[in-house]
C-alpha cells in the first residue's frame, strides 16, 4: 500500500486523537462519583456545645480512601465520610478533585480528637497534615467543627471506632 501525505496527516491525527481522548474517556470514567454504603449506625461527637451525630460513610481500605469524596458535588447536612487507617500514623490529605469545602477532623484510636482542619479548599492540592499519628479521620461539611465548638480531646463514638479503642 502507498501512502500519501494526506495519509500520513490524517494517520498522525488520528493517533494523536487516540492519545489524547483515551485518558480523557477513562477519567470520565473514573470521575463519577463512587459512593460507599451509609453505615446503619450514627457517628456521635461529643462536644462541651454538646452531642452532634452524623450519618457516616466509611472509606476502611486504600481503594476507598484514595476515591473519599472525590467528585462529589454536595452533600447532606447530617452526612460525612470515616476513614480508617491500619495503624496510627501521620496522615496527610488534600482536596484534588474535591468539590465541596470539607472540615477534617483526626482522631486517635481511643477515640479522641487530636485537632482538626477547617473548610479545607476545595480542587486544591496543599497538604494537609494530622496534629500527630491517628487511626481516623471523619470529613464533614466545612463549618461543622465550629458549629459544633470542637476542641481537642472531645469524644467521637461509632461502632468502627469502638472497635479499634477496643484493641488498643
Amino acid at each position: 500500500m502507498i501512502f500519501t501525505r494526506r495519509h500520513l496527516v490524517a494517520s498522525a491525527a488520528s493517533a494523536l486523537f487516540l492519545f489524547i481522548a483515551a485518558p480523557l474517556q477513562a477519567q470520565d470514567q473514573q470521575g463519577e462519583p463512587s459512593l460507599l454504603p451509609v453505615h446503619e449506625e450514627r457517628l456521635v461527637i461529643e462536644t462541651s456545645e454538646g452531642s452532634f451525630d452524623y450519618s457516616v460513610e466509611l472509606a476502611l481500605n486504600g481503594r476507598d480512601r484514595a476515591s473519599g469524596l472525590m467528585f462529589r458535588e454536595q452533600m447532606d447536612d447530617d452526612h460525612g465520610m470515616l476513614f480508617r487507617f491500619e495503624e496510627p500514623r501521620q496522615i496527610t490529605m488534600w482536596m484534588r478533585n474535591t468539590l465541596i469545602p470539607l472540615d477534617m477532623i483526626f482522631i486517635r484510636g481511643d477515640g479522641t480528637v487530636a485537632g482538626h482542619h477547617a473548610d479545607a479548599v476545595p480542587l486544591s492540592e496543599a497538604v494537609i497534615a494530622s496534629p500527630e499519628p491517628v487511626l481516623f479521620v471523619l470529613e464533614l461539611n466545612a463549618g461543622k467543627a465550629e458549629e459544633m465548638g470542637l476542641a481537642e480531646g472531645d469524644r467521637v463514638s461509632h461502632p468502627i471506632v469502638a472497635e479499634a479503642a477496643g484493641a488498643q
